[in-house]
């Protein structure tokens, strides 16, 4: 099949000649309510750093930001693979929006406490945890095959983009017109991005064999589909064993930077600006070259790279500060490889009416798994010391990219699209709708 005739969606369906304008339009609306949300998200750290002092409140504020959307992500892809995914979205983002407009007024009316900052933590992890499975659903109904990559790879680049100059725009606005102009900023970015999707022509793909289940026969059905293919379980897997011993370091680069090389609050600030330059370098360049064919091959050599550079942190001597932030921002580069390609190889291999659900367990496992991770290597680190630590962590992610490739179902992962992915879809029942 050629350009000049139809051209087709990853998930076989035909596109209109305009849709990277549909892209585009869904795509601004995401990028301004990220960067409202991360500012939001950054003056409530900053608020409850101000006003408590306290590392459990910080921590309680993390824990509310992490485990609504790990424990009910799998909930959300039943949503979206049983209704409109475009309505899921559209809901999703306003509801955060409104809880953020709510909570300006409190601000406004001098009525602010730790719990009201708490239920606006818990409502944007929530919102997640339907909004993320049904947009990752329904980009391959969007896109062509060649540019899935890209598209899920976006998500991260503007991730990175705004975790680098978001915190600063919110805490400019927080200390220069007040903690109430930032929610009422985020309420701005959810109608900028529900605006987005509303004009959007996208595609729903319902599930008639799901309508009429009970929610746990939905994830049932959604699990089977993912454990058809063996190689995407042992992947996704060992993604997740990974997050597990990742998770720490993003707690520890700060003491290591503090307690091993003597620096200062300046010095940890460039530590995570590299990082963040390396996440953005990463993802431009995973854009840019389109992946290749072994994605999963990828993720192998990702793992390696990104266990390498932090067991070599572990063995600087503490006159090597310079060499530790080139060696983060290394680090981060090859940690941009690891998220798009793959939920490509989840959407890939999933058949379309059951990807909410698939993509809804994969995230809880990724949600679920910082927290774990993060209490875990705390105490491990408590014990070891910091710089051991890295040593003991790199070595992990080292022996995972050695061996998660080694599997036979894994390596299929990178031969022609499984028939599996182009099964029928009489089953389902595709609606355009604006």
């Amino acid at each position: 099949m050629t350009e000049s005739t139809v051209t087709l969606s990853a998930a076989g369906h035909p596109l209109p000649k305009r849709w990277l304008a549909v892209i585009a339009t869904i795509w601004i609306g995401q990028a301004v309510s990220m960067i409202t949300s991360y500012a939001a998200g950054y003056a409530v750290v900053w608020y409850i750093t101000e006003t408590t002092g306290s590392a459990l409140m910080l921590s309680a504020a993390a824990i509310c930001a992490y485990l609504p959307q790990g424990l009910l992500s799998p909930f959300g892809g039943v949503i979206a693979d049983k209704h409109n995914r475009k309505t899921v979205m559209i809901v999703a983002d306003l509801s955060v929006g409104v809880v953020s407009l709510g909570l300006g007024i409190a601000i406004l009316l001098g009525q602010v406490s730790f719990a009201l900052l708490m239920i606006l933590v818990i409502v944007r992890s929530i919102g997640q945890a339907f909004h993320g499975p049904a947009m990752m659903a329904a980009m391959p109904l969007l896109v062509p095959e060649k540019h899935l990559l890209r598209i899920n790879t976006l998500d991260q680049l503007l991730m990175s983009v705004a975790s680098i100059g978001a915190p600063a725009f919110g805490i400019f606005l927080y200390t220069t017109i007040g903690f109430h102009s930032v929610m009422f900023l985020d309420f701005a970015g959810a109608l900028v991005a529900v605006a987005g999707l509303a004009l959007a022509k996208i595609p729903t793909v319902i599930d008639k064999a799901a309508e009429n289940q009970h929610v746990l026969a939905n994830l049932r059905d959604g699990w089977r589909a993912l454990s058809a293919n063996r190689g995407l379980v042992i992947l996704i897997a060992g993604v997740t064993v990974g997050m597990v011993a990742f998770a720490p370091l993003g707690a520890i680069f700060p003491l290591m930077t503090f307690d091993h090389f003597g620096g200062d609050g300046y010095a940890a600030s460039i530590v995570e600006a590299a990082f963040g330059v390396g996440m953005v370098a990463g993802s431009v360049v995973l854009m840019a070259w389109g992946g290749g064919k072994r994605l999963a091959l990828l993720i192998g050599v990702a793992a390696l790279i990104v266990g390498a550079t932090t067991m070599a942190c572990g063995f600087l001597t503490p006159g090597m500060f310079w060499t530790f932030v080139v060696l983060c921002a290394v680090m981060a580069v090859a940690c941009a490889w690891f998220n798009g390609p793959l939920i490509t190889l989840i959407q890939r291999n999933v058949p379309e009416e059951k990807t909410g659900r698939a993509l809804g367990l994969c995230m809880a496992a990724m949600g679920l798994a910082s927290p774990v991770g993060i209490a875990l290597g705390g105490m491990l680190a408590e014990s070891i010391g910091v710089a051991p630590f890295f040593v003991v962590d790199g070595a992990i992610c080292l022996a995972l990219g050695a061996v998660v490739y080694l599997p036979k179902s894994v390596r299929a992962l990178d031969r022609a699209k499984p028939e599996s992915a182009q099964l029928d879809t009489d089953s389902a029942n595709l609606e355009n709708q604006a």
